[in-house]
This record gives C-alpha cells, structure tokens and sequence, in this order.
C-alpha cells in the first residue's frame, strides 16, 4: 500500500503544475501521506534502511513504466539497464539479506 500510494502521489505531481491546480495537488498531497502512513507501518517489523530501499526502488519502477506508457516518456539503453540493475537489487535485498526481520 505504501508503494502504490507513493506511485499514484508522485503521477499526480506532474499534474499540479507546481502545485498550482487543486485537485491533483490534493490528490498529491492525500496520496503521500497515505504513503507515508503505510511506510510507517512496516518500520514495526523492517528496518528502516531496507524498507525505504524497497519502497523507493519499486516505486522508481513502477514510476518509470507510467511515465513510458501514460506520459509517452521514451527510455534509452542506459535508463533500462540502471532500472534493472535497481531491480536486481530489490530482489538480492528481498531474497538475500539477513536484516530483513531482525
């Protein structure tokens, strides 16, 4: 819930304008602190280094692929290599690390 709020948060921000249109700047705002709340909740049972690391690399993914397919935002070769190379890294964080509920 964390990462897909902070994902529909961060798609709205575009459509603020500089936070200078009211409705998606609150949806903006509203998404983020739900966000924040939900992030909130899993620092009880996760550190918080490997929480945010995979809050914000999911949500750069998923961020990624609504600006490709929503705002028509090209990505290049090196873009799509450090996506998956951020991927890869979810995934080691996920799959590998001892801190996880520790």
């Amino acid at each position: 819930m964390a990462i897909a709020s902070e994902v529909i948060g961060t798609s709205f921000l575009k459509a603020t304008d500089g936070f200078t249109r009211l409705t998606p700047s609150v949806l903006t705002i509203v998404s983020y602190g739900f966000a924040f709340y939900f992030l909130s909740l899993t620092l009880k049972t996760l550190p918080v280094g490997i929480a945010y690391a995979i809050w914000s690399g999911v949500g750069i993914i998923f961020i990624a692929l609504i600006g490709l397919v929503w705002f028509r935002q090209p990505l290049d070769m090196p873009a799509i290599i450090g996506l998956g190379l951020i991927i890869a890294g979810v995934v080691v964080v996920n799959g590998f690390s001892r801190s996880i509920g520790h």
